[in-house]
């Protein structure tokens, strides 16, 4: 029969009935309690602290290349922060990256960074790593998917309060400005890249062909499949009768970016602004990167290149189709101007 325990009774009980409390109890005065003020950015000897980070598959051959170059970059060593993630690597990727890094980080070598990390992490990726492969038409949509995968799981891991910067940067690089990262810093764009083949404009042919597209589909660009007729941002850097080029540091309104070199707020990905491993607006990774970031709202002030979506589209294949009349001689309607 129930009831109400004594004092008695209560005294010779280790704990209250009916009341178990598995926890270590807070001390509010310990260390481990960390306040953190994001409004205020983290410096190193007056340098806004940069995150560099780079996924390695299958990589080995190329990292010799990889730490020469980035012991060249001239921002402060002491304000950047380094970090890897080696996934489902066949070759000896894993064990290359750890003896360059504990070479480069010697006590005595004056050019080693402020910390570097090395993530592992495989995923059952087993695409073949082959460059005729890599750049088949058929693996651009599991690849694109896979990487920005493997760059979500290292900027989560590696990102840290104190960082103002993240600095995408990928492997196989074989040379760029020792400057390269306050080169593009000074612009103080919440995303930017430098001249490349990889970045573009949409093209109202490309908002056609991505409106009539599964919403599952992976756009790859560049390939005969998809004909976008997109602008590609070294087209726009160059001055192709003077065979040179143009303005170095002008700014352009872009839709899809490489990875080759990106430099990132870190804010704005503090904020989700992420690289999709799946379709996102019928791009991945990289690509899916700027149209997640434009959705946001980033870069409007630099020019929304989407704006006007679907009736854009419609008013575009409406010209298309007169000019194809025109062509043969087919059109009844008014003047070509108007």
């Amino acid at each position: 029969m129930g009831g109400i325990a004594s004092p008695k009774e209560r005294a010779g009980l280790s704990q209250p009935p009916g009341f178990h409390n598995p926890h270590e109890p807070l001390i509010v005065e310990s260390q481990t309690i960390d306040y953190i003020d994001l409004d205020n950015t983290s410096f190193t000897n007056g340098a806004e602290r940069v995150l560099v980070l780079t996924p390695l598959r299958d990589a080995s051959a190329h990292l010799e290349t990889y730490f020469k170059l980035i012991q060249e970059l001239n921002y402060p060593h002491q304000s950047i922060d380094l970090a890897f993630l080696v996934g489902d690597s066949k070759d000896d990727t894993l064990d290359t990256l750890q003896d360059q890094i504990k070479d480069l980080q010697r006590l005595s070598n004056p050019t080693r960074f402020r910390s570097a990390m090395v993530i592992e992490k495989d995923f059952g990726d087993t695409l073949p790593q082959t460059v005729e492969y890599r750049h088949s038409f058929e693996a651009q949509g599991p690849r694109r998917k896979g990487i920005g995968r493997s760059r979500n799981y290292l900027l989560y891991v590696a990102l840290k309060p104190e960082h103002k910067w993240v600095y995408w940067r990928d492997v196989d690089i074989v040379e760029n400005p020792t400057t390269i990262i306050e080169d593009l810093m000074k612009h103080d764009r919440d995303v930017i890249v430098p001249n490349d083949y990889n970045s573009w404009q949409e093209s109202w042919r490309g908002r056609r062909l991505r409106s009539r597209l599964d919403k599952d589909t992976v756009l790859a660009e560049g390939y005969k499949e998809y004909r976008t007729h997109r602008t590609y941002l070294n087209w726009m850097a160059h001055d192709n009768k003077k065979k040179r080029l143009r303005n170095l540091h002008k700014e352009v309104p872009l839709d899809g970016i490489g990875g080759v070199n990106i430099l990132v707020k870190a804010d704005l990905h503090r904020s989700g602004i992420n690289f999709p491993c799946y379709a996102f607006e019928n791009q991945a990774d990289t690509e899916g990167f700027a149209a997640m970031a434009k959705r946001a709202g980033y870069g409007e002030k630099e020019g929304n290149m989407v704006k006007g979506g679907r009736e854009a589209v419609e008013r575009m294949e409406k010209k298309e189709a007169e000019r194809k009349a025109r062509k043969k001689g087919k059109w009844k309607g008014g003047s070509e101007g108007g």
